[in-house]
């Protein structure tokens, strides 16, 4: 449980920050991963295929983001915060997280173009997508991890 709050902290700073600056730094980025193994060992993943599935599933989230990255589309930070947070669940929890955070992905870009527009400012708003992935492992934490217990 002590993995989860962790887990779940470094979310939450995650998404402030995002908000505030529009970062998520390689630091929280890197102890997000740096703990998944740690993670792996409590559940008991076995090392063949369990923890090697966990890394190409990183992998292949991680590619698919950085192209996203590439084109514009996504920050850096939102990028490697989505390969380390593959990591940690398991390949279909994973894209449940990948869809929910779409649809409230579609929320935040909504909401901060409205705001963007009704406080008058020049350019192109930015979206802080780190709200969403957060929001999004966290929701897939509580159901998965917490609430298994209800």
């Amino acid at each position: 449980m002590a993995l989860i709050g962790a887990l779940a902290l470094l979310l939450i700073v995650a998404s402030v920050t995002d908000l505030r600056s529009r970062i998520i730094s390689n630091r929280l980025n890197l102890t997000v991963a740096a703990l998944a193994p740690l993670w792996w060992l409590a559940c008991g993943l076995p090392l063949w295929p369990g923890m090697a599935v966990q890394l190409l599933v990183a992998l292949i989230v991680f590619i698919v983001f950085a192209a996203l990255f590439a084109l514009g589309c996504m920050g850096g930070g939102d990028v490697k915060l989505l390969g380390a947070l593959a990591l940690w669940f398991p390949w279909q929890a994973t894209l449940s997280m990948l869809m929910l955070m779409a649809v409230l992905g579609g929320i935040v870009t909504i909401v901060t173009v409205v705001h963007h527009r009704m406080t008058r400012r020049l350019g192109q708003p930015q979206i802080p997508y780190g709200i969403a992935i957060s929001f999004a492992a966290l929701w897939l934490l509580g159901e998965r991890y917490i609430n298994q217990f209800a």
